[in-house]
């Protein structure tokens, strides 16, 4: 048997059905774009109520976004012309950067083609916000000049010896560049026989004394330098041979080899003596015992009390000091040696 639904059950639902699909909206319009078509997508556009923007805005607003430099920023770039007074410097800002001769590197430069070439890609530091043509100002000597303090820095660390040409000299010492930046060493701190004018061209070691980049202060010594390399040949107890190249009121300044050693008052006799100027003279020629090696300061200090075989030998008969300073010295470093099995202060001189 075949059921047939009455005609009102069928009107009625056709009816409903045609009113739903209205309310709905749910008809599927004859073209559907597909996911990859490009019809299928629009811009967006103002609303009624102001939210949404305009492609000039959303442009602007990326723009805003992509352009943040500012001074003190280190930035990669691309040289893209070299001009007379400087190199046009491509960091994907609105306008080219410009960077003046004088700061392509921390060392002089006559020509930019000497260390620039167009296409070479390399790190810049931003000097300046952009001027009025909305163009910046870019550095490579900054980025070097922190580098080199960074490296100094360090090396003062290891307590490094280094070798440097000088360049200058002035009434108060010389001049010479470490890592491109200007280094003084002063007159106290130069050890040689030369003039200080002769200087120029040499290279010297150095010991770093003082490392300031805030005061943009690099001190170096040449003294400390050879005495470092001297004293890694030296040792307590040990008589060398050395000639007096100054006299204070305080002692005698004994060259042993090319290094200044001192010879205390204290330390010419057992016995009193006023002032150094009654027992030395410049360009004398004595034996003298290195009592204390001090290289962070590069001091070498000296005696010749020790080595008198009698007090006050060093006044009354000065050659005999000389003829048995090792065989006292050999003495001297027994004595050392037993202090140090006995527990007792090394250092006491021989009575």
């Amino acid at each position: 048997m075949t059921l047939t639904p009455s005609p009102e059950v069928s009107t009625l639902e056709a009816t409903d059905l045609a009113e739903l699909d209205q309310e709905l909206d749910l008809a599927i319009p004859d073209e559907v774009p597909t996911a990859d078509d490009a019809s299928s997508r629009v811009a967006p556009r103002d609303s009624d109520n102001g939210v949404g923007f305009t492609l000039d805005e959303f442009a602007a607003l990326l723009s805003k976004y992509d352009y943040n430099f500012k001074p003190g920023d280190v930035v990669n770039g691309t040289v893209f012309a070299l001009e007379s007074k400087g190199a046009m410097i491509d960091i994907g800002a609105k306008t080219a950067a410009f960077m003046p001769l004088q700061e392509v590197s921390i060392n002089r430069v006559e020509h930019l083609s000497d260390v620039l070439e167009p296409g070479e890609v390399r790190e810049f530091f931003i000097l300046s916000e952009e001027n009025e043509d909305g163009q910046l100002t870019l550095s490579i000597r900054r980025i070097e000049y922190q580098r080199a303090w960074e490296r100094v820095r360090q090396l003062q660390k290891e307590d490094a010896t280094i070798y440097s040409e000088v360049f200058a000299t002035n009434r108060g010492g010389a001049l010479v560049r470490v890592e491109g930046l200007r280094g003084f060493i002063p007159g106290s701190h130069i050890s040689t026989r030369k003039a200080k004018e002769e200087l120029v061209a040499d290279f010297l070691p150095l010991k770093f004394l003082e490392v300031d980049e805030e005061r943009n202060r690099l001190v170096l010594s040449h003294r400390r330098a050879l005495v470092e390399r001297k004293m890694n040949r030296l040792e307590v107890g040990e008589v060398v041979l050395g000639t007096v190249r100054g006299i204070k009121p305080y002692g005698a300044f004994i060259d042993i080899g090319g290094v200044s050693g001192l010879l205390h008052i204290s330390e010419i006799s057992h016995e009193h003596i006023e002032t150094p100027h009654t027992v030395l003279n410049v360009n004398d020629q004595m034996k003298v015992m290195i009592i204390d090696l001090d290289a962070e300061r590069g001091r070498i200090s000296l005696s010749t009390k020790a080595l008198e075989p009698e007090p006050g030998d060093m006044l009354s008969d000065p050659q005999k000091v000389f003829d048995k300073a090792e065989e006292m010295a050999a003495r001297y470093k027994q004595m050392l040696l037993e202090q140090a099995e006995d527990g007792e202060p090394i250092g006491v001189t021989l009575d």
